[in-house]
């Protein structure tokens, strides 16, 4: 290999890490991030983030559900609502926006709704934390 070409393949390998510390997080660590705020009950902190993976990856259903979470948490529950659905277009079976949901029925004051998430998550996965999350929530009747 001739010196300029060398020069040119080392100076692109160098390059490499340098144009690499400008990219966006991989959503998988961005959602971590938004899980440690909701986990802190930052929901507020939480939706940007949220918002960013979205942007990128617009089926990501866990991303979907966890937005709905968090604005259910602010007290904002028709954006909620809307997020749940789209958490459940995307993936018709995700257990977590299915028990989220139902959770947001009953502080509707839709139990019948809250009862058909209930059915469906025993549906899908039996006795799963879900659906015992949920069964223990409408049998409290909030």
């Amino acid at each position: 290999m001739s010196r300029p070409a060398t020069l040119v393949l080392c100076l692109l390998l160098c390059a490499g890490p340098a144009l690499a510390v400008d990219t966006a997080p991989a959503p998988q660590d961005a959602l971590a991030t938004a899980r440690a705020e909701i986990a802190a009950a930052r929901y507020d902190a939480a939706v940007p983030a949220l918002l960013d993976i979205i942007s990128r990856e617009p089926r990501n259903a866990d991303a979907l559900n966890l937005l709905g979470f968090s604005y259910r948490k602010l007290g904002q529950l028709d954006v909620a609502r809307t997020w749940y659905e789209a958490a459940l277009t995307a993936d018709p079976a995700h257990l977590g926006a299915l028990e989220y949901q139902g959770e947001l029925f009953l502080m509707l004051g839709d139990p019948a709704a809250a009862q058909a998430n209930l059915d469906r998550l025993t549906m899908l996965c039996g006795s799963c934390e879900e659906q015992a999350d949920l069964a223990a929530a409408i049998a409290a009747g909030s």
